[in-house]
């Protein structure tokens, strides 16, 4: 691994009291599908992960730069250096990732209150985040999709091709919005959410498309991105789900499940979701 520090550091008679690294972390993708110059690979397969700064903290305190992923991309660099561009990691590391910067900053444990389905208590239970981070470590994304003849080489979700698709979706939170306006007409609402659902599906095949590394036919293979689109395009939605679905299947099976919890006042067994939203997830201190 290179020596992390700036020439500035290494001048600085503190730098001996500089943050070090609190944990390491071998990441789901084990380095694979990131651009080159993008990741400082590891021979070991295990990265130094740093706790979080004060600015840091700050960071996921700021919603504009939630909303847009920017805030979630520098807490990245700051805590895990190696990777230099997190906009290009793949999806499968990021949830990884910023475990890993919580246990480094707060401990190995988060709390997680939820209220009772059946007599509204509500509980305080303690989630074991390093169980979660040593199941996922031998993850293998499933590279390739079979449709009929042809077979369909494809990659995770950067971290900005997921950015733009949660976008995505508060923009059609938005072209709801519009339709239940009644300062407008109905042909003024049906303009505005033809413009919009025409963006919104465009983006959503251009994301598709772009995580196609290179398709194979009886006739011979191609990788080039501008033929590939324009397969997208053209191809039936038949082929276009079942490419979707598995780039959306792989995502989800990363994802920490729900976990299992008993309520402490009645007895009652019902299930918690453990959301990533870093809004709350870095919170407070468990």
């Amino acid at each position: 691994m290179q020596d992390q520090q700036t020439p500035q550091q290494k001048s600085n008679p503190l730098s001996h009291w500089y943050r070090q690294p609190k944990i390491y972390v071998k990441l789901p993708s084990n380095g694979d599908f990131y651009p080159p110059g993008t990741l400082d690979v590891s021979a070991t397969g295990e990265y130094p992960v740093y706790a979080m700064t004060a600015k840091d903290e700050l960071m996921f305190k700021t919603p504009d730069a939630l909303l847009n992923g920017q805030s979630t991309v520098d807490v990245i660099k700051s805590c895990i250096p190696a990777i230099r561009d997190p906009w290009k990691m793949p999806t499968l590391d990021v949830d990884a990732a910023l475990i890993a910067i919580r246990i480094a900053t707060y401990g190995e444990g988060m709390d997680i209150s939820a209220g009772c389905p059946s007599c509204d208590e509500e509980n305080t239970f303690q989630f074991p985040l390093t169980d979660w981070l040593g199941n996922i470590s031998n993850f293998v994304y499933e590279r390739q999709v079979q449709c009929g003849e042809l077979l369909i080489h494809v990659r995770p979700y950067s971290y900005r091709e997921i950015t733009k698709s949660s976008l995505k979706a508060f923009e059609q939170q938005r072209t709801i919005a519009v339709i239940n306006d009644d300062s407008l007409s109905d042909s003024e609402k049906l303009e505005k959410f033809g413009e919009s659902f025409s963006k919104l599906t465009e983006m959503t095949v251009d994301i598709i498309a772009g995580c196609i590394v290179k398709i194979e036919t009886p006739n011979g293979s191609t990788d080039n991105q501008e033929h590939i689109l324009d397969f997208i395009h053209n191809a039936s939605s038949e082929v276009f789900n079942k490419i979707n679905d598995h780039i959306q299947g792989m995502k989800t099976k990363i994802e920490i499940p729900p976990q299992q919890a008993k309520c402490t006042a009645c007895g009652f067994d019902f299930q918690i979701p453990i959301t990533m939203d870093q809004s709350n997830f870095f919170a407070v201190r468990s």
